[in-house]
């Protein structure tokens, strides 16, 4: 792949402009400048790197990444109250070219603006289409901060199934594990609006702080402080893969 062709799959910005920053001595391969956008890169390298005005990028044909959503901002390209979850990333992550609807990489998914931890991000809509898809069942755990003391037939009732206002099928937990007075551990396999707080609301219960910890194998890692990303491994990929 020629190196302008590169910097616009990775989101630096138009042809022109990609071919303008290369020009301009902006763009490195290794250590250094290479002035000429037609240069031909092995983009079947997995270690292919270059430099964009200092800064070192990995190159990735399809973008995967984990971010730990802070409380206080929205899973939304056009926010309202709250300031967006795309503002912690990169504008070349904002800025990929589009394979759906709208450019750069989009939320697998939405966490309300109070509830923080583990959400996905790709520009893969096939990929983004797997992991919301109800019938894989996709487990994702999360610890829930109680307002009330939590006693065992709300336990009971969350693991068997409760109705909720818009569905008249019985919603549960895949798993239930009370980590305290007014903590616990909820596993989910459905992904309805809200359903969290609206199945403790259900068991007369009520969430005061939500954290998702896990996505099916893959957990949030302990040393990724809140807004903070990264890029997703293969052994990352293959544990969401179930």
């Amino acid at each position: 792949m020629r190196l302008d062709d590169l910097l616009f799959s990775q989101g630096f910005g138009t042809r022109r402009v990609c071919a303008g920053l290369i020009e301009q001595g902006r763009v490195a391969l290794g250590d250094q400048p290479c002035r000429d956008p037609s240069t031909w890169l092995d983009v079947s390298d997995p270690g292919l790197r270059f430099r964009v005005e200092g800064v070192d990028w990995p190159y990735h044909a399809r973008a995967y990444l984990m971010l730990h959503k802070p409380a206080g901002t929205e899973c939304s390209h056009r926010p309202g109250a709250w300031p967006s979850v795309y503002a912690l990333l990169p504008p070349p992550l904002r800025q990929r070219p589009a394979t759906g609807r709208t450019p750069g990489v989009q939320a697998v998914g939405r966490l309300d603006q109070d509830t923080t931890g583990l959400l996905l991000l790709s520009d893969d809509g096939a990929f983004i289409h797997r992991m919301n898809a109800p019938r894989r069942q996709v487990p994702k755990v999360y610890e829930v901060g109680l307002r009330h003391p939590l006693d065992e037939a709300q336990v009971g009732r969350l693991l068997a199934g409760v109705v909720l206002a818009d569905d008249p099928r019985p919603v549960h937990a895949a798993a239930c594990e009370p980590l305290g007075e007014r903590a616990l551990r909820l596993t989910l396999t459905q992904g309805k609006y809200h359903q969290v707080k609206r199945m403790l609301a259900a068991v007369g219960n009520r969430v005061e702080t939500l954290h998702r910890s896990r996505i099916g194998g893959l957990a949030l890692p302990p040393d990724l402080v809140p807004g903070q990303w990264r890029w997703l491994e293969p052994s990352d990929l293959a544990l969401l893969a179930g």
